[in-house]
């Protein structure tokens, strides 16, 4: 169904769609109704794993090619890389860590303060979210029933004031888990620059380690960006070369630092 729903989507195909979605149409009115179409999960940790592991590889490679350029022994590579790795990818994930969990502080204190009122002033929220309805184009009586229909369920029309009202979509309850698809995600992908260098010094190996660095890290620049593209449901080929521009851009530029400090 999962699929089904999203080759759908990007075909623009209205009969896929229905068949994709046709499991309500079987939910019994006494019963509480599950959304039938259940989508991709995973999506809350994509963002980590993508900025993680994009960073991790143009970190490092921008290291090999900053060495490269300044025409210095290989071996500087691997202990300029490895250095940069570890600490890079530490720094990373407890600043994915501080900045989620600061959220999340925040978020948590407009909930509570969104429950206050609506326990203790019910009319003045309703009246502050019939004026967020009527602002959107719904008409005064439309406005009306829908927020005394939400009204009846205390955390439903909070979970609506918190979107409507804030644009506060959701709390995120593991920061920690953030961090750690950051870590695992910097490291893994940004090993692949550098990992040439590390099996060339340990087996005494010294040509075409750039090359093979560059075809590395190209490949999994673009894996990364058609992994990106199963969440973010743009095309595979688009995503995979953004990606891949986007790493190039940034090694292309530390190798032309490193030629210019080189040559002094």
């Amino acid at each position: 169904m999962i699929i089904q729903a999203h080759e759908a989507y990007l075909k623009k195909d209205v009969h896929m769609s229905h068949q994709a979605h046709q499991g309500l149409s079987h939910v019994a009115e006494s019963e509480p109704l599950v959304h039938a179409e259940k989508h991709q999960t995973g999506g809350e940790y994509i963002k980590s794993a993508v900025y993680g592991g994009l960073d991790g590889m143009i970190t490092t490679f921008s290291v090999v090619t900053g060495v490269v350029g300044a025409n210095l022994a290989a071996g500087i590579v691997v202990t300029l890389g490895v250095s940069s790795l570890i600490g890079d990818g530490i720094a990373m994930a407890l600043g994915d860590f501080i900045a989620t969990k600061s959220e999340n502080d925040f978020n948590k204190n407009e909930r509570s303060r969104e429950e206050w009122e609506v326990q203790n002033n019910p009319e003045g929220e309703k009246k502050e979210m019939v004026e967020i309805y009527k602002a959107k184009g719904i008409d005064h009586e439309d406005a009306v029933i829908i927020t005394e229909t939400l009204a009846k369920n205390a955390k439903v029309w909070v979970d609506v004031m918190m979107v409507e009202e804030l644009g506060i979509m959701g709390i995120n309850d593991h920061p920690e888990k953030d961090a750690i698809v950051t870590f695992f995600a910097f490291t893994l992908f940004g090993l692949m620059p550098i990992l040439p260098y590390i099996v060339g010094y340990a087996a005494d190996l010294k040509e075409n380690l750039f090359p093979v660095s560059i075809a590395m890290t190209g490949g999994f620049l673009f894996i990364l960006g058609v992994s990106k593209a199963q969440f973010s449901y743009q095309s595979w080929i688009y995503s995979g070369m953004e990606t891949l521009i986007i790493g190039s851009c940034a090694a292309a530029a530390s190798y032309l630092i490193g030629m210019a400090f080189g040559e002094q």
